[in-house]
């Protein structure tokens, strides 16, 4: 069967009565450990700020560099690292317990507050007059780790967001090996939380995917892509087994990434970005999925991850990120988001095929 020359579409539409209200393009992608294409929609070459989703790479360099190892830091502490968390207690507590162990403080944290993600959470700190500090930041996990690193290098940990800092420096390196992106061709800017963030092709992003679950699987062997050899490292392995180990601190109760990892227990890790971008590690099939929601919905991003996931094979997943319900200010539902469109799969002769 010959490739087809337009790619599969792949949008979520938002519904309201009867009535589609808002459609949202998706752009997606889908390949294995080597980098090989398995599956797209739109455009799998587009470029996007990976966001929040680079979390797991830019925590590496604490296993791979002995700093874990050092400061004695635990699997959930690692999970944190890693987390778009929801600023509840328990976080909160898991990264105060981080910060005191590489000696450092809540002031030294350069991540801005903001109400939590989880709008219960946000409700319940809202009635009882807690006050938003830098911990309580969904990234606050990700900058603890990164002071732990500076700590680690007797770098300095003022300004330790800054581009040329080394602490970003390493962190560019790192997501530059995963991606088999040249340092070179990876546009930056300042994320929302005041570091670092990395423009590359969705392709990029899923392959990095793809390869932390190999880590995951403990496979040792080098993997060659053209003239790039990507070489594993055993310590690799702690950064998924943490998040796996810890589906809640990844997000919290009720985010999508908790109860996505949740529903495929130690089968799947997803991580949540900004501005409509979403990927995930299916381990036991080894492959990354990587996804751009062009208008930068998030809600629509959740939608078309759990399309894709059950166009892979994994199974429905629960309503409310499958067909998450629209409400009004009543709190009744009024409408509802739903995936629609296909996914084009490419079969390893390099055809393809349309699907749901």
């Amino acid at each position: 069967m010959a490739r087809n020359d337009r790619a599969a579409a792949l949008r979520v539409e938002t519904i309201r009565g009867q009535t589609v209200e808002n459609r949202h393009t998706v752009h997606a992608v889908v390949v294995d450990r080597a980098g090989a294409l398995v599956a797209r929609a739109g455009d799998p070459a587009l470029i996007a700020f990976w966001r929040s989703c680079a979390k797991p790479f830019q925590a590496m360099p604490l296993v791979l560099e002995g700093v874990a190892e050092q400061f004695g830091i635990t699997a959930e502490e690692l999970a944190l690292c890693c987390a778009s968390h929801s600023s509840e207690p328990r976080q909160v507590e898991i990264v105060r317990a981080l910060l005191a162990k590489i000696g450092c403080a809540e002031r030294d944290l350069r991540c801005g507050p903001h109400p939590p993600l989880s709008e219960a959470v946000a409700e319940d700190y809202a009635r009882r007059g807690v006050a938003m500090t830098a911990v309580y930041s969904n990234c606050s996990g990700k900058h603890a780790g990164m002071l732990a690193l500076a700590r680690h290098h007797g770098w300095s940990i003022d300004r330790y967001t800054d581009p040329e800092h080394p602490v970003q420096r390493r962190c560019l390196a790192e997501v530059s090996r995963w991606t088999s992106t040249p340092e070179a061709h990876i546009s930056t800017a300042v994320d929302g939380c005041g570091v670092v963030t990395f423009a590359i092709p969705l392709q990029a992003m899923a392959l990095a995917f793809a390869r932390l679950s190999h880590a995951e699987a403990g496979t040792r062997t080098a993997e060659r892509m053209g003239t790039d050899t990507f070489r594993l490292p055993a310590a690799a392995l702690r950064v998924p087994q943490a998040m796996l180990s810890h589906p809640f601190l990844i997000a919290g109760a009720g985010r999508p990434c908790s109860v996505i990892m949740s529903g495929y227990p130690g089968r799947v890790i997803t991580k949540v970005g900004a501005a409509g971008v979403y990927c995930a590690a299916l381990m036991n099939e080894g492959l990354g999925i990587a996804l751009k929601v062009e208008d930068g919905s998030g809600l629509a991003a959740v939608v078309a991850l759990a399309a894709i996931l059950k166009a892979l094979g994994l199974g429905a997943l629960p309503e409310q990120v499958s067909e998450p319900p629209v409400l009004n200010t009543r709190g009744e539902t009024v409408g509802y988001l739903r995936g629609n469109g296909t996914l084009e799969h490419v079969n390893d002769a390099g055809a393809s095929r349309q699907g749901d």
